[in-house]
């Protein structure tokens, strides 16, 4: 088989395995804040204990990429690609371990009786999923505009934050006791808006691989 021919499909097999990584790791953000609304330990425990999966599944995408690049000498633009599934995997691996952090929380919070009833958490979490899965595609599709357009949908999470951030201060200031299950859905909703913040982080990677410039289309206000 000719050099080329090899290198390309060894590439989509790499580019499918990082979809592959993705949907674990979206798997694993709605996962979290479904057991955080159920107050499912056993599903929290699971997301925890899955998490090496997903952190085994870079490792296993890195080491192609590696071998890859010993092997096929890439060309340039070819190359880009492979840095920029290397920084992807890279964001995909914190973003599940903010899902892993959520469960953490959750087993914190066992049968505490609930704050109050959970709506804008949900909706961060539904808004970051989306966001890593249309962040995804646009690397596939090599869409550098769609990329710039999730970057800019993040400060729909980043208001959201700031929303259940001032209500949950507002519950400790009138009532001290909130304090502790207060906080802990302060944790929960900073590790929505930093995940959303790594899909970002992805964008930028997606508009490199399209341009060649390096580019900080996304600053975070944190």
């Amino acid at each position: 088989m000719e050099i080329r021919t090899v290198f390309h499909k060894r590439l989509r097999e790499i580019q499918d395995d990082v979809l592959a990584m993705g949907s674990m790791v979206e798997k694993a953000i709605s996962r979290s804040i479904e057991a955080l609304k159920k107050r499912d330990l056993d599903m929290a425990h699971k997301i925890i204990a899955d998490d090496l999966k997903i952190n085994e599944k870079r490792f296993d995408i890195e080491e192609k990429c590696v071998q890859l690049i010993a092997t096929q000498q890439p060309m340039a633009s070819d190359l880009r690609i492979i840095i920029c599934v290397l920084n992807i995997i890279t964001e995909l691996e914190r973003i599940g371990d903010y899902a892993e952090g959520i469960a953490k929380i959750v087993v914190m919070i066992g049968d505490e009786p609930p704050l109050k009833p959970l709506v804008d958490l949900p909706r961060m979490a539904e808004k970051t999923e989306e966001m890593l899965g249309r962040s995804l595609d646009a690397f596939i599709n090599r869409d550098a505009e769609a990329a710039r357009q999730i970057t800019a949908e993040d400060d729909e999470v980043d208001n959201l934050y700031d929303q259940v951030f001032r209500e949950l201060l507002t519950f400790m200031a009138e009532d001290p006791r909130t304090i502790t299950r207060a906080t802990r859905l302060i944790w929960v909703a900073h590790n929505l808006e930093r995940s959303a913040d790594r899909v970002t982080n992805i964008c930028e990677r997606v508009v490199f691989v399209v341009t060649g410039k390096i580019e900080e289309i996304g600053a975070s206000k944190y």
